[in-house]
């Protein structure tokens, strides 16, 4: 993820999702739930990992399942962020599994 674009949203499970981000200087050091999303040739963007953490920014780079992102991505890898401050780790967890399940990512636990 090496380029920058413009502030925007994406509604994933009927939250707003900062981003997609493609450069993680975007990315703020807070708790929240991300989704490694990849722009396909048709346009669209693909969702292919997602997860949670106390520190989003810190997490996506140095994320064990990049190799994954990488083996799966057709186009241009970006991240969305649902920054959630006064949620609770188990909250987080909630809401990763459930876009888990309606989007089943090739990357990460099912």
């Amino acid at each position: 993820m090496n380029q920058r674009t413009t502030s925007r949203s994406i509604r994933i499970k009927g939250y707003d999702f900062e981003g997609p981000y493609t450069h993680t200087a975007n990315l703020r050091n807070a708790a929240g739930v991300y989704v490694v999303l990849d722009y396909r040739s048709d346009e669209k963007w693909w969702v292919i990992d997602v997860g949670e953490s106390e520190d989003v920014r810190a997490r996506i780079e140095s994320h064990d399942r990049k190799s994954c992102w990488e083996r799966h991505r057709q186009g241009t890898l970006g991240v969305a962020v649902l920054y959630t401050s006064g949620w609770t780790a188990e909250q987080r967890r909630q809401l990763e599994s459930q876009i888990r399940i309606e989007y089943t990512p090739p990357c990460g636990d099912r």
